[in-house]
C-alpha cells in the first residue's frame, strides 16, 4: 500500500540554489553509510564532500527537474529520461578536484562508486531521483518526503517511470511507502551494500 506524504511547498531549483542544496547534502549524508565512509577523515569530511555535491548540484540545475524546499532545508535531484548525471567532462574533473581535495586514492574510490551504480542502471528510459536530503537541522518534519511526493507527482504527470540507489538501510522503508520496490543490490568494496530501486510508471 502506498502512503502519500504531506505536501511540502516546493519549487524547481536554479543556479542560484547550488550553494544551499550543497549544504544540504553535506550535512544530510555527513554519516551515510556510503557517503560518509567514502571520505574518512571526519575533521574534513564536510570541507571535502562539498566538492563534490556541488559539481552534482551544479550540473543537475541545467535540467528543470530538481526541486528545493522554499525554505532550503531540502533538496532532491531528478535527472529526466535520457539525460545525464554529469557529462564525460564533468565526471573528469570531478575526479581531479577530489583528488586535489582528498588524495587520488580516495578520488578514485569516490569515483568507482558512482561507475558501479552507472554499470547497473536500467535500459529503459527512466527518471533518475540521483540524490534526496534534508538538512540535518530540519530532520523529522516531513521535509523529505514531501519533496519527493512532489517529485513523483511530476514523473507520473510525465507517465515515467522512477529509479534511485538507497545508500541507506534505513530509507528502504521510506521509498516502499511511496511505490518503490527492490530491484537489486549492488555490494561495495568497504562492504556496504546498495539497495537499487524501482517505481513502475502510472
Amino acid at each position: 500500500m502506498s502512503h502519500v506524504p504531506a505536501p511540502v511547498r516546493a519549487r524547481v531549483a536554479t543556479p542560484a540554489d547550488v550553494d544551499s542544496i550543497v549544504s544540504v547534502f553535506t550535512s544530510a549524508f555527513f554519516h551515510d553509510p556510503v557517503w560518509g565512509a567514502a571520505f574518512p577523515d571526519q575533521a574534513r569530511r564536510a570541507q571535502q564532500a562539498a566538492v563534490m555535491w556541488r559539481v552534482y548540484a551544479a550540473s543537475a540545475v541545467r535540467y528543470p527537474w530538481s526541486l528545493v524546499t522554499d525554505g532550503g532545508e531540502a533538496a532532491a535531484v531528478w535527472i529526466p529520461p535520457g539525460g545525464v548525471e554529469l557529462t564525460v567532462e564533468e565526471a573528469a574533473g570531478l575526479e581531479g578536484e577530489l583528488a586535489a581535495a582528498t588524495d587520488p586514492g580516495t578520488a578514485r574510490a569516490i569515483m568507482e562508486v558512482g561507475e558501479r551504480f552507472e554499470a547497473v542502471h536500467p535500459a529503459e528510459p527512466f527518471c533518475y531521483l540521483t540524490i534526496l536530503g534534508t538538512h540535518a537541522d530540519h530532520r523529522g518534519k516531513g521535509l523529505g518526503m514531501g519533496l519527493l511526493a512532489e517529485g513523483l507527482r511530476r514523473v507520473d504527470e510525465l507517465g515515467a517511470p522512477a529509479y534511485l540507489e538507497s545508500t541507506n538501510p534505513a530509507n528502504l522503508k521510506r521509498y516502499e511507502s511511496v511505490g518503490f520496490g527492490v530491484r537489486d543490490e549492488i555490494r561495495l568494496a568497504g562492504g556496504q551494500v546498495v539497495t537499487t530501486m524501482w517505481r513502475p510508471a502510472r
